[in-house]
């Protein structure tokens, strides 16, 4: 018995569409798929061949199949099976937290994410709040290095322009992998930065269980060439001064360094100067731990993305009216890189990672540059109390040639040393930091930890 059924049209369409799509998805799909992941393989290559440190296959490696290889990894599975037995959890609810660990810190990179989107925009973006320059580069010890060796750039933390800075001068040269923390995980910019290549770091955390898939994460990558960027310090510095390491992510990389392995690690100091920090006044309010006073609000490390958009806005506004200028110099030095082979052949028996973290923050400290207003606040820190201005260029400019001659690199703008202590002084006076008094200049009351912060960036170094 035969019979004929009638649906609406609106149904046979909608069918119609779903079927289209499982062929689209089933035939058309993958050929699509293979063909651009083949036009990704070839620019990779030929991007390659213009990078001194080329994008290693890891870095490559799907983010998905990077979860998969992570969560799986015997030792992470070690880790989980401890904390099973240690907690009582059930096994599932383990394995899925260690999965969820692993999504949380692996990357996304994107070849032209990082050279076609976010180095050109840290290079906006660092051009157009200062005049950039590059300091010491130790190019011959560079050369002579080891081309198998994984490379981590190891620097000081001095402002989140830090990430921008360093992107910009390194991208001719290499696609760095950055250990960012919990405030860049606010989407969407938890998804660039991801696609760059930075993995993130919970860095309060006391889970054994993360920690061990984090260490994992930077072992892998480690073993695998990818080319990393680290701030020893942990965090930014509250007071200016170059803080004392942090040993957690240098003691995945040791732990687990075979010295008479194939690939060596090569650490490369760099250092990092602002004429400006635009931070700095958040900055010494979280450090400040005095108790408030009555009525006054507790001071902390707080900014809203108002105020954010607000200084944003108002600051673009003034480039383009030329009533607002750049902040001065912002400037970075790479060192000579550091063999950890070698290192750990001579450091005896000593802890290796004690002894690296210290070896690494001495010579990172060795090549921040000295900038006009470092210089100029240095000075008027010793003066204390207010001191005729041709005085203080008189001793700012003998502080420049002892720190010089002690093998301190001095950034002097137009390479004039009375011209740099004047754009020391004026930035200063700009930002009503000093003000002329009946003896000269002097700090203005209630800016004098603001100068302290200054003067703290190059305070480690020994003049002559």
């Amino acid at each position: 018995m035969q019979a004929s059924i009638e649906i609406p049209y609106w149904l046979a369409a909608v069918g119609g569409f779903a079927a289209l799509i499982a062929l689209l998805d089933r035939v058309l799909a993958p050929s699509i798929r293979w063909y651009l992941r083949r036009r990704l393989n070839r620019a990779v290559e030929d991007l390659n061949k213009s990078l001194q440190l080329g994008i290693q296959p890891f870095k490559l490696m799907r983010r998905q199949v990077l979860v998969n290889r992570l969560a799986h990894d015997p030792k992470v599975m070690e880790a989980a099976e401890a904390h099973i037995a240690e907690t009582d959890m059930p096994r599932d609810l383990v394995y899925r937290q260690v999965e969820q660990y692993a999504r949380e810190i692996a990357p996304s990179f994107s070849a032209h994410m990082y050279f076609g989107v976010g180095a050109r925009l840290s290079r906006w973006i660092s051009r157009t709040l200062y005049r950039v320059r590059l300091g010491r580069f130790e190019r011959e010890a560079l050369a002579e290095a080891d081309p198998n060796a994984t490379i981590i750039f190891v620097m000081n933390h001095r402002s989140n322009v830090d990430y921008l800075l360093v992107t910009y001068l390194a991208s001719e040269s290499s696609a760095l992998s950055y250990a960012v923390g919990e405030w860049a995980r606010v989407w969407p910019l938890s998804r660039l930065i991801r696609s760059m290549g930075a993995y993130f770091v919970r860095r309060r955390s006391r889970d054994a269980l993360y920690r061990a898939v984090l260490r994992r994460y930077v072992q892998l990558s480690t073993e695998g060439g990818v080319t990393q960027a680290i701030f020893p310090e942990g965090g930014l510095s509250r007071d200016g001064a170059l803080a004392p390491p942090k040993l957690g992510l240098l003691n995945y990389v040791v732990d687990e360094f075979e010295p008479e392995g194939e690939r060596d690690v090569l650490f490369i100091p760099v250092g990092l100067n602002y004429d400006r920090v635009l931070e700095d006044r958040l900055l010494l309010a979280a450090a400040d731990t005095r108790e408030p006073e009555p009525g006054e609000p507790k001071r902390r490390f707080n900014v809203s993305l108002w105020t954010a958009a607000r200084f944003t806005l108002g600051y673009l506004f003034g480039r383009m009216t030329g009533r607002t200028h750049r902040f001065g110099y912002a400037c970075v030095s790479f060192g000579a890189p550091l063999s950890l082979k070698a290192f750990s052949a001579d450091c005896g028996e000593e802890d290796p990672t004690e002894a690296l973290g210290r070896a690494l923050s001495r010579r990172i400290g060795e090549v921040i540059p000295v900038l006009p207003v470092s210089l100029v606040a240095r000075e008027l820190l010793a003066a204390d109390g207010a001191v005729a201005e041709d005085e203080l260029r008189r001793r700012s400019a003998a502080l420049a040639e002892r720190l010089a001659a002690a093998g301190a690199h001095l950034h002097l703008p137009r390479d004039d040393l009375d011209y740099g202590i004047e754009v020391g002084v004026r930035m200063l006076r700009l930002r009503r930091i000093i003000a002329p008094t009946e003896g000269g200049l002097a700090i203005a009351p209630g800016e004098r930890e603001l100068v302290a912060y200054y003067a703290n960036a190059i305070a480690h170094l020994k003049a002559a």
